[in-house]
């Protein structure tokens, strides 16, 4: 999974086993004619008289794919906008795609339009978010992708990891989980690249593999094989977030989204104790021990206090954004879980431009690429490239 400039990873979703059997007093189920016989009662595929037992129900996934339909729709349809053939002079597969073919690799290296027209259709653009009044962009930028690479690498993974998720939790749920990730990615990557614009789905992808990891946690109990499916899980997400420090890879974007579902696991995808579950689904004839309580008392603690930190972080992430906040001024080297520079590549973003006004020591600039405007006093005017990259950053 990638957020916007690059190739992303696609990876399959560790398969969870729910525990056969259940333990302890609180899943016991008794026979109504002996109080001295126990009956264990299987969680997923044991049964009563014959008939299978299912705890919790299955869901037959449709949100999911009518996602994967839209976001490939999207595409199209800006590669219909982009119209190659007709605002540039040089395309790839001109004479087979016609209207739809591709900016040049040199441009778009992922086979897709130009900078120009995602902005057009809603990428996340800071300097439109903040002072052009069009925060929805923070929600537009999840259902745009760069190119075919790019839409095809996230698309197959939300098929792998969130077709079976909502089979599991149901479309509302999952939906959540998905869009407000989606928004999560997008407000951390807007508070620290402020520069570029950003498009694509891999931070709601993230906060699906963050929401898996915290369920696994919340719903610890009834898992069997729990230390390899986290250590799987683990696995994927130390993967995924290693190839965002490639450059031209927004991992802000990873980050976000993967925090935001993994608080909001905790409050979506609760499942009850498998007490409480036995007793509403026991047979005719059988007499469970009574369980008071649905949710076990970790459970509830996690949920508020999930709740609270999303909140509380959305809010102020929020405020920062159109104050007009960037985060790398605080944080010297948050950049790296960007990118990280090696001998084989660079992450400089590219050149910089900006309009300069000087009178006497004091200097005017202005970013042309984000419209910032600032004013230095300078001693000599060696100062105006680095100030340009300062104000651009």
């Amino acid at each position: 999974m990638a957020m916007m400039r690059t190739e992303p990873s696609s990876s399959s979703a560790p398969q969870f086993e729910i525990k056969a059997q259940s333990r302890g007093r609180d899943n016991a189920v008794h026979p109504a004619s002996s109080t001295t016989s126990m009956s264990r009662l299987a969680t997923t595929t044991g049964s009563f008289g014959g008939g299978e037992f299912r705890p919790f129900k299955r869901w037959a996934p449709w949100l999911v794919p009518a996602f994967v339909v839209a976001n490939i729709a999207l595409f199209v349809a800006t590669m219909y906008v982009n119209n190659c053939p007709k605002n540039s002079t040089s395309c790839v597969a001109t004479r087979f795609l016609g209207r739809f073919s591709f900016q040049t690799i040199k441009e778009n290296p992922l086979l897709g339009p130009s900078s120009s027209t995602l902005e057009k259709m809603g990428a996340l653009e800071v300097e439109k978010v903040v002072h052009g009044h069009q925060a929805w962009r923070l929600i537009t930028c999840i259902w745009l992708h760069a190119g075919v690479l790019h839409v095809l690498a996230n698309m197959l993974s939300l098929v792998f990891i969130g077709i079976r998720l909502e089979q599991e939790f149901g479309f509302v749920r999952i939906g959540l989980l998905y869009v407000i990730s989606g928004f999560g990615g997008s407000l951390l990557s807007a508070l620290f690249i402020q520069s570029q614009i950003s498009v694509g789905a891999s931070g709601a992808l993230f906060g699906l593999l963050g929401g898996m990891l915290s369920e696994l946690i919340t719903n610890w109990t009834i898992y069997a094989n729990k230390l390899a499916a986290l250590l799987t899980l683990l696995f994927i997400i130390l993967i995924n977030l290693a190839v965002g420090i490639l450059p031209h890879v927004d991992n802000f974007a990873h980050i976000g989204g993967f925090l935001s579902g993994f608080l909001l696991g905790f409050v979506f995808l609760i499942r009850p104790q498998f007490g409480w579950v036995s007793q509403r689904n026991v047979p005719p004839g059988y007499i469970a021990t009574p369980v008071k309580s649905k949710h076990k008392m970790y459970q509830y603690v996690l949920w508020v206090l999930s709740l609270t930190l999303f909140i509380a972080g959305s809010t102020a992430g929020l405020i920062m954004l159109f104050r007009g906040v960037n985060l790398n001024h605080y944080c010297s080297w948050c950049h790296y879980l960007s990118c990280v520079p090696t001998t084989k590549w660079s992450c400089d973003a590219g050149p910089v431009y900006c309009q300069s006004t000087q009178i006497g020591n004091q200097l005017n600039l202005t970013c042309l690429s984000s419209g910032k405007n600032n004013t230095y006093i300078i001693d000599n005017t060696s100062q105006v490239r680095q100030l340009c990259a300062q104000l651009c950053s």
